[in-house]
């Protein structure tokens, strides 16, 4: 494998990116900051799943790998011969040292504790000795590691929430559910039964497989398997869409059952209230890292 690096301006990166991916063979395209840990250094901020503010930097560096060095000798050839690659420059061609990019991916991936006693565990790790209740997790394409902090916060509401309940969630949907992190969690600590759904048939195939690993009933499939009230209802996507989905949200929740969202950051706390208010009283139950957990709790 060989990594070409080409030094673009950001009128020029979307063009540069396509191309290598679309017609000239790159397995991959990355980019970065050129001037990160200078002085000249510019951040790009974006929330989580929503497209970045900008394609590259003002000077972005892509490192492109390739499987054979001729292919990447020919990419930049061509990139350079372009009307849109003319002020382009490559920067580097190098080979990429052969690693066992299944092992080091996963020493990336840690178990996280929610709490003292429930843990998420990717499987190729033995949980600590402590844990009583642990979630079987590995990285997928869905969201949902443990790792995030809106995720962090809705497990840690259901561990200390189900001890503080006299009895469990009888009827539980996890709305938007990603890898089916929270329903598992929900259904390690007594809930059921437990719908699941997602828009995205691969967070639907994720969760399936996930909860089946865990060993945990689950149903799952998309937003239209969600019928009727339930005892809890957790929505862990963005803000923007937990404002639209206010009232199918909250007509899901049956008197007496609880709604748990998250996905919104701290500034965005008094949009959620009023968007909910019609219908439920939301509050701040949980803080970290700048993102909070609301939750309201529908009359009896």
């Amino acid at each position: 494998m060989f990594e070409l690096l080409l030094l673009a301006p950001q009128a020029q990166v979307d063009d540069v990116s396509n191309a290598l991916i679309d017609e000239l063979e790159a397995l991959s395209v990355s980019v970065e900051d050129a001037d990160a840990d200078t002085d000249a250094e510019h951040a790009l901020f974006g929330e989580p799943g929503m497209p970045a503010p900008a394609a590259g930097w003002q000077r972005s560096l892509l490192r492109v790998l390739f499987a054979r060095e001729d292919l990447a000798l020919e990419a930049a050839t061509v990139v350079l011969a372009q009307e849109w690659g003319r002020d382009v420059r490559v920067e580097s061609l190098l080979p990429v040292p052969d690693q066992d990019w299944v092992r080091l991916t996963q020493s990336q991936f840690e178990p996280v504790a929610i709490t003292d006693e429930f843990w998420i565990v990717p499987s190729w790790h033995e949980p600590p000795a402590q844990a009583t209740r642990v979630v079987r997790l590995d990285p997928g394409l869905a969201f949902g590691t443990g790792t995030h902090p809106t995720t962090r916060m809705c497990l840690r509401w259901t561990a200390q929430e189900s001890m503080r309940r006299n009895r469990p969630w009888r009827r539980v949907l996890d709305y938007g559910c990603g890898s089916g992190i929270l329903a598992i969690g929900a259904a390690l600590h007594g809930a059921g039964p437990i719908d699941a759904v997602d828009i995205d048939p691969a967070a639907v195939l994720s969760s399936r497989d996930n909860a089946q690993a865990n060993a945990v009933a689950v149903t799952v499939g998309l937003p239209d398997l969600a019928q009727g009230e339930y005892d809890l209802v957790y929505a862990n996507i963005l803000a923007t869409p937990l404002k639209l989905l206010a009232p199918v949200l909250c007509a899901h929740v049956q008197p007496g059952g609880d709604l748990v969202l998250a996905g919104i950051l701290e500034r965005q706390a008094q949009e959620l209230v009023q968007a909910y208010a019609p219908w439920l009283e939301l509050r701040v139950a949980d803080q970290d890292d700048g993102w909070i957990l609301m939750t309201a709790r529908r009359a009896p």
